[in-house]
């Protein structure tokens, strides 16, 4: 049985396979997930994602050290937030590490190699101005990661390039909350 659709004008006609498709379907039964249309480099895609996964643990580690740090009179409000983010970061990490397990590899959660493998920096900051400042700069790195993650990964991996899309949207949201509360001062 295949699926033909007739062209509309100046476009080509869509055409599929279904026979092949499902005897496809039936080989390698182990790679789970990973079909025959699977077109991106996926090593590639799981040393990025467990840099990913590096990089968000070493964020919630610095957001909960900064919750727990803040201090002053305007410290509650941020140390919420840091919470929050720390919170979010923890999503984001375990989004990755799920998304490593689907596509055949295992997540790096060693602690001997984390900050090794981060993008950001694990910095403790020394009072509430520069703990914010720290944490801007970490999701400024998160978000231009992502970005090129994203751009590498293009159409080979939709579904890892959506998840990472919608990370970046978050972290976005992230540094914006963080050039708030400095411009709040």
């Amino acid at each position: 049985m295949d699926s033909n659709v007739k062209p509309q004008q100046g476009r080509r006609a869509f055409e599929m396979d279904v026979k092949a498709i499902r005897a496809n379907a039936r080989n390698n039964l182990d790679k789970g997930a990973i079909t025959e249309t699977y077109t991106a480099d996926r090593d590639t895609v799981l040393k990025l994602l467990n840099d990913a996964l590096a990089t968000e643990l070493v964020c919630v580690m610095r957001y909960k050290r900064h919750h727990y740090m803040a201090t002053g009179i305007h410290a509650e409000p941020v140390a919420a937030e840091f919470a929050l983010h720390a919170d979010q970061e923890m999503q984001h990490a375990d989004s990755i590490a799920g998304r490593i397990v689907e596509l055949g590899g295992e997540p790096d959660f060693s602690p001997d190699t984390l900050t090794a493998r981060s993008h950001a920096e694990y910095v403790p900051g020394t009072d509430l101005h520069d703990m914010i400042k720290e944490d801007l700069v970490a999701e400024r790195i998160a978000i231009d990661s992502y970005r090129k993650m994203i751009k590498y990964i293009g159409d080979g991996d939709a579904t890892t390039r959506r998840m990472l899309e919608e990370i970046l949207a978050v972290e976005e949201e992230h540094a914006n909350d963080m050039a708030d509360l400095l411009q709040r001062g």
